[in-house]
C-alpha cells in the first residue's frame, strides 16, 4: 500500500508544481507591468518615451492613437482567476479631466442615458473587413463622483452622431462606480464585436471584444508583448 500513495503523492506534487507554474507565468507580466506603472505615475514627465500620443497614427494602422498617455494594461491581462482584460488602459501624463480623448476613426457615437463617463462608436465597415461592423468604446471620462468629463457635444441619450477621426470626445477620468474605490485616471479603449443585428455585444467579456494590436499598430496583446512599453515603433 505504500508504493500506491507514495505515488500518488508524488503525482500531486508535481500536478501542484506545473499549475504554481502556470499560474506565476499567467501574473508575471501583469506584475511587473504594475511596477513599471507606478514608476510612470511617480513621475510622468521622467518617461516621456515610454507614453504614446493621441492623433499620432503608428504606421499604416487604421486607426489614430485616442489619447496621451501610458499603456499600463493590455487586452488579455489576468487580474483575477478567470477574468481577461478586454481592452487596453492609457494613463495619463497630466491628472484628473485634462488629457483629452479622440475618436480613433470615423464612425457614429451612441451614449446611453445611464452612461456617466462612457461612449461607444459604431463603424460601419472594419477597416479590416468590410463585411463588418465593429465597434469601438472609450471609458472612465468622468471623476470619483460621476461628474462627466464626456464633451457636452454628446449629452446622455445620443445616438448615432456622427464623429470624424480626430474629434474630441472627452477628458481622462478615475470613475469606477464606487467613489470610494477610483481607479488611477485613464482612458480604457477597446474594440467591440457587432452582435450581426446592428447592436454592440458585452464589452465585459474578452470573447466579445477583438485585439486591437492591428488596429492602432502597437502590439498591445498580453500574451505577445516584449518586456518594453509599447509604443509606436520608428
Amino acid at each position: 500500500m505504500k508504493r500506491p500513495i507514495g505515488l500518488v503523492l508524488s503525482v500531486f506534487i508535481v500536478a501542484a508544481i506545473v499549475i504554481g507554474y502556470l499560474i506565476y507565468n499567467r501574473f508575471r507580466p501583469t506584475v511587473s507591468r504594475i511596477a513599471r506603472l507606478r514608476q510612470y505615475l511617480a513621475n510622468p514627465e521622467d518617461h516621456t518615451d515610454w507614453m504614446i500620443r493621441g492623433g499620432e497614427r503608428c504606421g499604416e494602422a487604421p486607426f489614430v492613437l485616442p489619447t496621451d498617455g501610458y499603456i499600463g494594461f493590455f487586452w488579455g491581462d489576468s487580474f483575477s482567476s478567470g477574468h481577461r482584460h478586454q481592452g487596453i488602459d492609457i494613463f495619463s501624463p497630466d491628472g484628473l479631466g485634462l488629457t483629452p480623448v479622440i475618436a480613433a476613426y470615423d464612425g457614429y457615437l451612441t451614449r446611453l442615458p445611464e452612461w456617466r463617463s462612457a461612449v461607444i462608436v459604431r463603424i460601419a465597415k472594419d477597416p479590416f473587413h468590410p463585411d463588418r461592423q465593429i465597434w469601438a468604446y472609450y471609458t472612465h471620462m468622468a471623476d470619483a463622483e460621476g461628474n462627466s468629463f464626456v464633451a457636452p457635444d454628446f449629452p446622455p441619450g445620443t445616438y448615432e452622431k456622427f464623429v470624424p477621426t480626430g474629434t474630441l470626445l472627452g477628458y481622462q477620468g478615475n470613475y469606477s462606480a464606487d467613489p470610494a474605490n477610483p481607479t488611477g485616471v485613464h482612458l480604457h479603449f477597446s474594440i467591440v464585436k457587432d452582435d450581426g443585428k446592428g447592436e454592440f455585444m458585452n464589452e465585459l467579456e474578452i470573447r466579445n471584444t477583438l485585439n486591437p494590436s492591428p488596429y492602432l499598430g502597437i502590439e498591445v496583446n498580453a500574451d505577445r508583448i516584449s518586456s518594453e512599453p509599447a509604443v509606436c515603433s520608428e
